[in-house]
């Protein structure tokens, strides 16, 4: 005769499973029950309406008949249960009293989103805005899985467009909008295309900088300018310079040269201002002077 002693925690496992076994059937013969309940009840109360159809016919087919545009889709419940899949574009027939159904647009709709303020990777706080456009491709996901479709997904645009921007500088931002776009494009895809909808494109409209930002912004880009307009007009002084040399030492070696230069030179001035009286002294004379 041998006896099997176990521990105190195993014998607390023993019963918690047992307990967990009941309760799990427990709850599968409950919710067996209610199937079973509905399902009688439903059938109970599609056969009422069956015969008030045929009862009334035919101005109750007027009831039963309905019609969704090429654009549209019907999701039918029964009894409060998704009945197949979405029907239409045309005619479709539902029980009075018994069948529910909810159309669903499958055009593509745009929104804006609302100027968000953003703080960029540089600590710059700015003003963003844009512009998603989406289309439904899965009516009945887009009915059974989220409250309003079209609400969750201007939500999670302006949380994306936070998220996504927070994570760049101001210059990035600037610069790559059509980059950013397309990575917005796609995170908002991978998200709503649960719900049954395609984020199609996604646009940056506006970027606002604070007053005192743009400023400071236009004074470094004028202070660059004036730079840049500085460097550019002493490298032309120094090519004149240069040139000026080549011409000077050129003339030197030929006085005739600079003589034909000093009568060209009156004949410009001669030219453009009238007004002015030029009084030609050889350069002869002035060289003697400067030798004493």
């Amino acid at each position: 005769m041998s006896i099997m002693l176990s521990s105190p925690s195993e014998m607390s496992s023993n019963k918690i499973e047992p307990l967990a076994n009941e309760e799990s059937d427990t709850n599968f013969q409950s919710d067996g029950d209610q199937s079973g309940n509905s399902g009688f009840c439903g059938y109970l109360l599609s056969f009422f309406s069956f015969l008030l159809v045929f009862l009334t016919f035919p101005v109750s087919v007027w009831f039963c008949m309905k019609i969704v545009q090429e654009y549209e889709r019907a999701v039918i419940f029964r009894l409060g249960r998704l009945l197949g899949g979405a029907k239409g574009p045309g005619l479709f027939w539902i029980i009075p009293c018994v069948d529910t159904f909810r159309k669903v647009d499958l055009r593509t709709v745009s929104f804006e989103i609302p100027p968000q303020e953003v703080l960029t990777k540089d600590s710059v706080t700015i003003m963003v805005d844009a512009v998603v456009y989406y289309r439904i491709f899965n009516p009945t996901v887009s009915i059974t899985k989220v409250e309003n479709a079209n609400r969750a997904t201007q939500m999670i645009a302006q949380t994306t467009l936070r998220n996504m921007l927070g994570t760049k500088s101001l210059a990035d931002i600037l610069k790559d909008r059509e980059e950013m776009s397309d990575q917005m494009e796609a995170v908002l895809y991978a998200a709503s295309k649960n719900w049954g909808i395609k984020v199609e494109r996604v646009e940056l409209k506006d970027v606002k900088l604070p007053t005192s930002l743009q400023r400071a912004m236009a004074a470094e880009a004028e202070a660059t300018r004036d730079a840049r307009a500085k460097v550019i007009a002493a490298d032309g002084e120094m090519k004149a310079s240069r040139a000026l040399k080549e011409a000077a030492d050129v003339m030197s070696e030929s006085p005739a040269a600079l003589q034909l230069r000093y009568m060209q030179t009156l004949t410009e001035i001669a030219t453009e201002r009238n007004s002015t009286i030029v009084f030609p002294l050889p350069i002869d004379l002035i060289s003697s002077f400067m030798r004493r």
